[in-house]
């Protein structure tokens, strides 16, 4: 039986329609600089890219 990766678990969601969702990256810090453009799509979550899908639905085998 496989455990789940606890460190992917963490970092991606899975919807109910099996897409993974990632975090944007560039939303934690120095966001004064940042234009409210960039902040505003990067408070959003985005997909991963199918071809790293695959790899990272295998290490949630119990879909968290």
């Amino acid at each position: 039986m496989q455990k789940t990766k606890k460190s992917v678990a963490k970092r991606f969601k899975l919807t109910g329609t099996g897409r993974l969702l990632r975090r944007t990256p560039g939303f934690r810090h120095l966001l004064a600089s940042k234009s409210a453009k960039s902040k505003r799509r990067a408070a959003k979550d985005k997909p991963v890219a199918p071809g790293h899908a695959a790899a990272l639905k295998q290490c949630l085998p119990f879909g968290l």
